[in-house]
């Protein structure tokens, strides 16, 4: 009897320092994303982001008595790199992805990320989405496992258009992008918006261009300027957008611009004096904004990474998947994955709601200029230590953001 009693004992004890050591796992989140080549700054700069807030969180006590962490696989921008890092991360155990950079890469890991659950349901993946703006991405390929945090391409084309419609100077718009889902995704978006908002528009030139393989913009630059545009609406981002406006500024062509990452990067440092009141981006917030409710949080960042505070969509998203695990009372994907559909969030950049339907996140959009910026100027935050950053000309309300759902969502 003793020694069932004590083989009774040291099972207990055994399952005890189990289950300590299980609550006492981190959970880890994968950052597939490209970490070498022609945009391995913007990963970089990603991964500074998600480490930031993955440390705050942390601090403040983590989540259901466990920690964040972070595991970072390099893309190089391919999709094919893309599956092999998911590969990666699963057979690691890894059931949280976080990827932003290139559509081309997100529709990959979307159509693998379903296969993956209807295959081996206890690998499935939940993928947070902050950056991969194509529609197509959560209307004909929508996916129960992906929650996209940003406003995607047309959403932000609508808030471009609804601004450009106010200037009624304006008569003569280029489009420029990339040549991927993305690119042509602004394009067509923008062809569609202006000729309902302001039908006298007219576009005088769309380029689309090799992602990452151009040296030179010179060529596109004499094309704008003999176009006679007064506007160009890019979706180009990381070294693409900065090479673009700097071969504008050296040739001098006068236009605004208006982009979707010109906070991002070195871009605004590139331009320089030329984008003040030149240069726009469309974005859900900026660091300038008047009394935000995160700016402690901003500073410290900004003074421990030594790099612009720029994701608030990052934020957003890791805060809302600690919300889900707190209402889920767990960190399994599925059970996350329901309490985040329909989930609203008081965000800095005000409420937030993630559509059930889709899983498309809706929320207020800003429109802000280039700007001089620094610590002593009333505009605080400058972008990159550049002396430049940007400040709010408009604001577009979430429900003017809403455009209509076209997902036909299966669910597990």
């Amino acid at each position: 009897m003793k020694r069932v009693r004590t083989v009774f004992l040291t099972a207990v004890a055994s399952l005890s320092l189990a289950f300590s050591a299980t609550a006492a796992d981190t959970i880890r989140i994968a950052q597939i994303d490209p970490m070498s080549g022609p945009f391995a700054d913007v990963g970089e700069r990603a991964n500074k982001q998600l480490r930031g807030v993955i440390e705050e969180i942390n601090a403040k006590g983590g989540v259901l008595g466990r920690k964040f962490e972070l595991v970072t696989f390099d893309n190089k921008n391919t999709p094919q790199e893309s599956l092999l890092m998911l590969n990666r991360a699963m057979d690691q155990g890894i059931h949280f992805i976080a990827q932003g950079n290139g559509s081309n890469n997100a529709g990959a890991l979307i159509d693998a990320i379903a296969k993956v659950y209807q295959r081996t349901p206890e690998k499935a993946v939940l993928y947070l989405n902050y950056a991969a703006v194509d529609p197509d991405l959560t209307q004909e390929k929508c996916n129960f496992w992906h929650f996209r945090f940003d406003a995607n391409t047309e959403m932000k084309v609508a808030a471009i258009a609804g601004y450009l419609a106010t200037q009624k100077s304006l008569k003569r718009v280029y489009l420029i992008g990339q040549d991927y889902a993305h690119g042509r995704a602004v394009s067509a978006a923008a062809r569609k918006m202006l000729a309902e908002k302001r039908p006298d528009i007219r576009i005088v030139g769309d380029d689309l261009h090799p992602v990452g393989k151009v040296k030179d913009f010179a060529p596109y630059i004499a094309k704008i300027k003999a176009s006679g545009a007064q506007a160009v609406i890019t979706g180009n981002w990381g070294n693409d957008l900065t090479l673009l406006v700097k071969a504008a500024k050296e040739a001098g062509l006068s236009v605004d611009w208006y982009t979707f990452y010109a906070g991002g990067g070195n871009t605004a440092g590139a331009i320089g004096e030329a984008g003040i009141g030149h240069v726009y981006q469309v974005s859900e917030y900026h660091t300038n904004i008047p009394n935000s409710p995160i700016e402690p949080f901003i500073r410290k960042f900004e003074k421990e990474y030594n790099t612009s505070f720029y994701y608030l969509r990052i934020k957003t998203a890791l805060e809302m998947l600690a919300r889900a695990m707190e209402q889920a009372r767990s960190t399994d994907p599925l059970k996350v994955a329901k309490a985040l559909e329909g989930m609203r969030f008081r965000s800095a950049a005000g409420e937030v709601w993630m559509r059930p339907e889709d899983h498309q996140m809706m929320m207020p959009q800003l429109i802000s200029v280039m700007t001089k910026a620094g610590p002593k100027l009333q505009y605080k935050h400058d972008i990159q230590g550049s002396g430049y950053g940007v400040r709010s000309v408009a604001l577009i309300g979430m429900k003017e953001t809403i455009l209509p759902n076209a997902c036909s969502m299966a669910r597990p």
